[in-house]
């Protein structure tokens, strides 16, 4: 089969996946290398040390295949921007967390996609990839032509905006290549640097993961720095703030990811009771189990010194007697917060 004839074909099996973007890449060394090597460097991942320790393996996508020859990009939108303020709520959680755990949902378009073309293309080889793997995915994707970098770091489309999640499908079989995305269209648009509370961009196109709010509620392990606590607000999980005040986010968009509203709307205190037992039953299978019971609690007790009201002292006095360390510490922060914010009221 001739190779376009067969990146068409792909295409549309990608599509019917629910996969709304589509482009392929050349198998060559990921253009922002050296970047990503500076930016490590400048020890702005903090505590995600599996970027340090795979870091040479990031420069070529032969690391994951060693016979790639083409790396097919994919997106697979989850949401869309809030355009209106949300109502008062005791908590926030990124929009990717209200569905199940997209890795193995990925993982599993991906198998199909990679069975589909080895059964078309008999001898060639094909291995998805959906974030877990040493490959700089948004620059094969830019590459691809699925978009530009803003000044958030996102990778951005014209037509769907940033609310989607990056894929990839090497292959051994040279596909024709798509025409790289080489303009930026954020012009003079300052909007996501200027929103963020706890001010993670040092400079446009540069994310200090160490003040990123996504970081500090899923990375980060223990206690979360005490001068960047405040400007959390109510974020318990995650964080959309750069991307729902981005011009390119404004139109509405239906993804095919599913969503499940109990896991869009969590109540801190009731979260605050959990024991391991029930943390792992509840949340297993989602992008909560990240951040284990230790994460989550802290994160909990956080949003309730932020914006909980006295109906929460009670919990944040039990999770103050808890036998994590790290749980403790953030509730005795929390009560002194909240007792200060009722006093002033």
């Amino acid at each position: 089969m001739k190779a376009a004839d067969l990146a068409g074909r792909l295409s549309e099996r990608a599509k019917a996946q629910g996969f709304t973007l589509f482009g392929v890449a050349p198998a060559a060394e990921a253009d922002g290398f050296d970047r990503f090597t500076a930016w490590l460097d400048a020890g702005h991942a903090g505590e995600m040390d599996y970027l340090e320790n795979q870091r040479e393996r990031r420069r070529h996508p032969s690391s994951i295949l060693p016979t790639v020859r083409s790396v097919v990009m994919l997106g697979f939108e989850y949401g869309h921007a809030v355009l209106e303020p949300e109502p008062a709520s005791p908590s926030r959680i990124a929009k990717y967390a209200h569905g199940p755990d997209y890795h193995p949902f990925l993982w599993n378009k991906l198998n199909d996609l990679a069975s589909w073309l080895e059964a078309e293309e008999p001898g060639c080889r094909a291995k998805g990839s959906a974030d877990t793997a040493p490959l700089l995915e948004r620059d094969f994707a830019r590459r691809a032509g699925l978009g530009w970098f803003g000044k958030n770091t996102m990778l951005i489309d014209k037509q769907r905006g940033s609310f989607f999640f990056l894929a990839a499908l090497l292959t051994s079989v040279e596909l024709p290549v798509s025409t790289p995305h080489v303009a930026s269209h954020c012009g003079s648009c300052t909007a996501c640097l200027d929103a963020c509370p706890t001010r993670a961009f040092p400079e446009p196109g540069v994310l200090d993961a160490r003040k990123c709010i996504s970081y500090l509620t899923i990375e980060l392990r223990g206690s979360i720095p005490l001068e960047l606590r405040e400007p959390m607000g109510g974020w318990l999980f995650g964080c959309d703030i750069c991307q729902d005040v981005c011009p390119w986010n404004r139109k509405e968009k239906l993804g095919a990811f599913p969503t499940n509203s109990e896991l869009a709307e969590l109540d801190p205190v009731e979260l605050l009771s959990l024991d391991d037992a029930e943390f792992r039953r509840r949340f297993r299978g989602t992008a909560f189990f990240r951040t284990k019971r230790t994460g989550l609690l802290r994160n909990a007790a956080i949003v309730l010194g932020n914006t909980g009201t006295a109906t929460a002292i009670s919990a944040l006095e039990l999770a103050r007697q808890d036998d994590d360390e790290v749980i403790r510490e953030a509730a005795e922060w929390a009560l002194s917060r909240l007792r200060q914010r009722l006093a002033m009221n």
